[in-house]
């Protein structure tokens, strides 16, 4: 997840939680180190499962009016 300077904080730590269920706790860490350090892994996963929350998430955003961007990367394991 990338971080830009128009989405409230809130609104990320609910899409952490609710899509890619991290724990309030976790998800609050996660929004924090999107916006000091610009980004942040939400998690792994397989293929068509990462871009499904991806589409997810950026149609939520555009549809509430944030610009959120997330983003898939292949694993160096890979």
């Amino acid at each position: 997840m990338l971080n830009d300077d128009f989405t409230p904080m809130d609104f990320v730590v609910d899409v952490l939680m609710n899509y890619f269920d991290k724990s309030a706790e976790t998800a609050h860490r996660l929004m924090l180190q999107i916006h000091n350090q610009g980004s942040a892994i939400c998690g792994v996963y397989p293929f068509d499962i990462a871009e499904s929350k991806r589409s997810r998430v950026e149609s939520l955003s555009q549809q509430q009016g944030h610009p959120l961007r997330c983003t898939m990367e292949q694993d160096g394991n890979s």
